[in-house]
C-alpha cells in the first residue's frame, strides 16, 4: 500500500492542517503544525477580515425577524472594540469570564474579544439559576460575567453575587440595569482596532472551559487550550461537509459545547458562513421554513430534534438546497434515521463526542452510514474499544471506548477538569482517556453506541445497554421518544423500565401498554424486555437536551417502596 500523502488545506486552515485522503477521497490520516501560538481570533478570524473582508461570515435571524449580515470585517472590527471595552472593565489576561449570551449575535463579538485578551471564556445556559450560579462561580473561580437581558438571568446572577464577592465585572447585552455595565450603550465609544499583544495566550495557554452537562454527576470543568479549535476542522469540513458559499445552521444553545462545534470554529477555518436564529422556543415549524427560506446547505441537530421533525409535515417545505444532515449528543434509534431518509431523501451522519473532545467517531465525507451506528473513528483519534480490565474487546463484544495518549495528546483533547485532579486521573490514566461511554465495533470497524458505564443494566447476570431495547421501542408509531433505565427487583437485582413519551392525541391506556408489552415480547430476547412500561408526559433532560436517565433511576431507586410497578 502506498504511503498516503499529507497536503495542507486549502485557504486559512493550510498553515495549521495538513490531510491526506484515499483514492476514494475518504479522509485517512491528519497533521496539526505551526500551533505554538495558534489563537482563532487573530490566526482566522481577523486574517480572514482583511483576506474577506465581505464575505459573510454570519446571517443572524433576531427573535422578532431582524436579519443581520455580519461579514469577517464586522466580526474582526467588534471582536477589537469589545476587547477593549472589556479590558477597559478590567478584564485581563487569565481573566475566568462567564457569558451567558442565548444566541445573540453579540456572543461572537464576546468570544472573540476574550480570546484577544487571553482571557478564558466559560459558556453558561439561561436557563440556569441562583444556586446554580452560585456554583460555577465558586468552582470555576469566575472573574466577571457577561450575560443578556432576557427574562430573569441577570436578576439570578444578581442573586448569586450576593454570596460571592469574585466579580469584578457585570456586563449587560440588549438592556440597561442598575449594577451593570450596558454594552449596547458603551461598546460605541471603542476602538474597532486592537494589536495583538508580544505576550498574546495561545496555543496550549488554557482558553476555555465548559461545564459538562452533568447527565451523571454534579457538572465538571473540562478545560481546553487554544488548540481546541484546530480540533474542529475535521467536524466542520469531512463531517458537516459544510460549503463556503452556502449557509450551515446548527441547533444548540450556545451555553454548551455544541455551539463551539457548529457555530464558530470549525466552520469559520473552513472559511463557511453559518446561519443563528436567536429563538426562545423550538418550533419545528419554524425551522423548516427558515431552512427553506434562506437555502441552508448544511444542518446539524440533536437528536431530539429529528424526533420532532420526523412527525411534522416535511413534505410541505423545499428543503432542496440542504446538502448533509448530522446528528450528535445522543444516539441515534435508526428508526428516525429511516423516517427522515424517506421524507428527504438525506441519510443523517451521525457523530459522536463530548465536552471533554472534539469529534471522536463519526461518518466523515465518504464514509456510508449505517443507520443505528456512530461511524468510523476520527483519524484524529486513536480509539480503542476495551473491557474492564483494559484488554481490547473482540468484534461484537461491547466495552468502553478509550482514547490513546500514550504517543501523544490529540488536538482536542481536553487539558483536564479545572482543579480536580482525582477526577482527571479517575478518567485518563495508564496512557488512555476513558470517555465512560460504552459501544461495540463491527468487523467493518463501524462502531455501535451502547450506552454510559452508568447507564448499563445489570439484571440476572446480563449487562444490558439502554440504546438497543430504546431503538425497538422507537420503531412503535405512537412513540416520540423514550428512556430506558433500571428498577430494583427483589430476584433479578434489577429490572429494565421503558418511560415513553408519546406523540400529540395518543392517549395512554392500560390497551395501549398492553400492546407495547406485546410487540416488546416479539422483539427483544426475554432479558432484554422491560418489566415496566410508564407513559410519561416529557422525559427529564438538560438544557442541551440529553435525556438524564440517571434522573430517572435515581427517582425509583430513592422510593420507599420500590413497587415493580405495572407487570408484564
Amino acid at each position: 500500500m502506498t504511503e498516503l500523502e499529507l497536503i495542507p488545506e486549502e485557504g486559512v486552515a493550510g498553515k495549521y492542517i495538513s490531510t491526506a485522503l484515499d483514492e476514494n477521497g475518504v479522509l485517512q490520516k491528519i497533521d496539526f503544525h505551526n500551533n505554538e501560538h495558534f489563537n482563532f481570533a487573530y490566526d482566522v478570524v481577523d486574517v480572514l477580515g482583511k483576506k474577506c473582508p465581505a464575505k459573510t461570515a454570519m446571517l443572524h435571524i433576531s427573535k422578532d425577524g431582524r436579519e443581520r449580515r455580519i461579514t469577517f470585517k464586522d466580526m474582526m472590527e467588534y471582536s477589537s472594540r469589545t476587547a477593549n471595552y472589556f479590558q477597559y472593565l478590567g478584564i485581563k489576561k487569565g481573566d475566568r469570564v462567564l457569558v451567558v449570551l442565548k444566541r445573540h449575535y453579540q456572543f461572537w463579538f464576546t468570544v472573540l474579544a476574550l480570546h484577544k485578551i487571553g482571557a478564558i471564556i466559560i459558556p453558561a445556559s439561561y436557563l440556569l439559576v441562583k444556586k446554580d450560579f452560585e456554583y460555577r462561580f465558586r468552582a470555576a473561580r469566575v472573574d466577571a460575567v457577561v450575560s443578556t437581558s432576557d427574562g430573569d438571568v441577570a436578576r439570578e446572577i444578581d442573586k448569586a453575587c450576593r454570596s460571592y464577592d469574585g466579580i469584578k465585572a457585570k456586563v449587560l447585552v440588549g438592556g440597561i440595569k442598575a449594577g451593570w455595565n450596558s454594552y449596547n450603550r458603551e461598546i460605541k465609544y471603542f476602538a474597532k482596532e486592537y494589536t495583538r499583544p508580544a505576550n498574546s495566550a495561545g496555543g496550549e495557554d488554557p482558553m476555555l472551559m465548559f461545564f459538562t452537562s452533568g447527565t451523571t454527576s454534579y457538572p465538571k470543568i473540562a478545560a481546553h487550550t487554544f488548540n481546541y479549535p484546530l480540533g474542529h476542522f475535521i467536524t466542520a469540513k469531512y463531517w458537516h461537509q459544510v460549503d463556503p458559499e452556502g449557509l450551515h445552521l446548527a441547533i444548540s444553545d450556545t451555553g454548551w459545547g455544541k455551539a463551539m462545534w457548529g457555530k464558530l470554529y470549525g466552520q469559520w477555518l473552513c472559511e463557511a458562513p453559518i446561519f443563528t436564529y436567536d429563538y426562545d422556543e423550538f418550533f419545528a415549524k419554524e425551522i423548516l421554513a427558515m431552512l427553506e427560506k434562506y437555502k441552508i446547505t448544511t444542518f446539524c441537530a440533536p437528536p431530539t430534534v429529528y424526533r420532532v421533525l420526523v412527525h411534522t409535515d416535511l413534505a410541505g417545505y423545499n428543503l432542496s438546497c440542504l446538502k448533509n444532515a448530522t446528528t450528535a449528543g445522543e444516539a441515534l434509534n435508526s428508526e428516525i434515521y429511516n423516517k427522515f431518509y424517506k421524507a428527504t431523501g438525506l441519510k443523517i451522519m451521525e457523530g459522536f463526542g463530548q465536552t471533554e473532545t472534539t469529534l471522536t467517531v463519526g461518518t466523515l465525507k465518504g464514509v456510508e452510514p449505517r443507520p443505528g451506528s456512530m461511524g468510523k473513528a476520527s483519524p484524529q483519534y486513536d480509539i480503542s474499544i476495551v473491557k474492564p480490565d483494559g484488554t481490547p474487546c473482540d468484534i461484537g463484544e461491547v466495552g468502553e471506548i478509550v482514547v490513546k495518549t500514550s504517543d501523544k495528546t490529540p488536538i482536542g483533547l481536553f487539558m483536564g477538569y479545572y482543579l480536580d485532579d482525582e477526577k482527571t486521573a479517575k478518567v485518563w490514566h495508564n496512557g488512555y482517556y476513558h470517555t465512560g461511554d460504552t459501544a461495540y465495533m463491527d468487523k467493518d470497524n463501524y462502531l455501535w453506541y451502547v450506552g454510559r458505564v452508568d447507564d448499563l443494566i445489570k439484571s440476572a447476570g446480563f449487562r444490558i445497554g439502554p440504546f438497543e431495547i430504546e431503538s425497538e421501542i422507537m420503531k412503535l408509531p405512537y412513540v416520540l421518544e423514550c428512556a430506558v433505565t433500571s428498577v430494583p427487583d427483589k430476584i433479578r437485582g434489577q429490572a429494565i423500565k421503558a418511560s415513553i413519551v408519546l406523540i400529540d392525541g395518543i392517549e395512554a391506556t392500560d390497551q395501549l401498554r398492553k400492546e407495547t408489552m406485546k410487540f416488546l415480547r416479539s422483539a427483544l430476547a426475554s432479558y432484554k424486555r422491560p418489566k415496566i412500561v410508564d407513559f410519561v408526559k416529557t422525559l427529564p433532560k438538560t438544557s442541551s437536551g440529553k435525556v438524564r436517565r440517571a434522573e430517572i433511576k435515581e427517582n425509583d431507586w430513592n422510593k420507599e417502596d420500590n413497587k415493580d410497578g405495572k407487570d408484564e
